[in-house]
């Protein structure tokens, strides 16, 4: 049996759907390497009212990342910063954290960010970089998390939001979702089910980020 990705169980915790608004708009960044889902995902949460934040800049490192393209659709500006062209990850990271402060950023997003991130950018967001990983981690780190679910027979996985750290998706965990894995699942059918939570709870968890520092 295969279920619809919009209709498949799942359960999300904490269960926090109301966070109460920050009173100031977040002000953040939003650096993507691929499509640029969930960048659409928070920006429409923003829109919605969901979330009361504005995305300062979104920064991409692969020059064909439809996220770009996202971005130039919600007149939002995007800044092209291919790693291919710094000498080390730790420049690469110097010229992203001049770029972030150069547009006041206050919290990192990292939706779809496909590079290691090292002490020169956890040390100057310190425990305000957000990211989200296709496993209930600390299951599954690092690329394939699906394909790495799939093939060690788990029969439930998810997604994780948590604060970054220096080592490979680690941090505090803000929000998960479990989604049960199907008998006939293949990798493409268990993503976009994970990929429906994601979308689900990134705008919540950044909120929650937020409160429980102010509070």
């Amino acid at each position: 049996m295969t279920l619809c990705p919009d209709c498949t169980p799942s359960l999300v915790s904490p269960g926090v759907n109301n966070v109460r608004p920050q009173d100031t708009p977040l002000k953040l960044g939003v650096m993507a390497s691929g499509n640029g889902s969930n960048f659409d995902v928070v920006a429409q949460a923003i829109e919605n009212g969901q979330l009361n934040a504005k995305i300062q800049v979104l920064i991409y490192n692969n020059p064909t990342a439809k996220a770009a393209v996202k971005a130039a659709n919600r007149g939002i500006e995007a800044v092209l910063l291919n790693h291919r062209e710094y000498k080390s990850r730790e420049k690469f990271d110097e010229k992203i954290v001049q770029t972030l402060r150069q547009y006041d950023v206050e919290w990192v997003i990292l939706a779809g960010w496909m590079r290691l991130l090292t002490s020169v950018f956890i040390d100057a967001f310190p425990n305000k970089i957000i990211n989200i990983h296709p496993s209930l981690l600390p299951s599954f780190k690092g690329i394939n998390a699906v394909e790495q679910a799939l093939a060690s027979g788990v029969k439930i996985t998810g997604c994780t939001v948590h604060i970054a750290c220096l080592e490979m998706d680690s941090g505090p965990i803000l929000m998960q979702a479990a989604v049960p894995v199907l008998p006939d699942d293949t990798p493409e059918t268990l993503h976009a089910r994970i990929q429906i939570q994601e979308h689900r709870i990134l705008p919540m968890a950044i909120a929650l980020a937020a409160a429980n520092t102010n509070s």
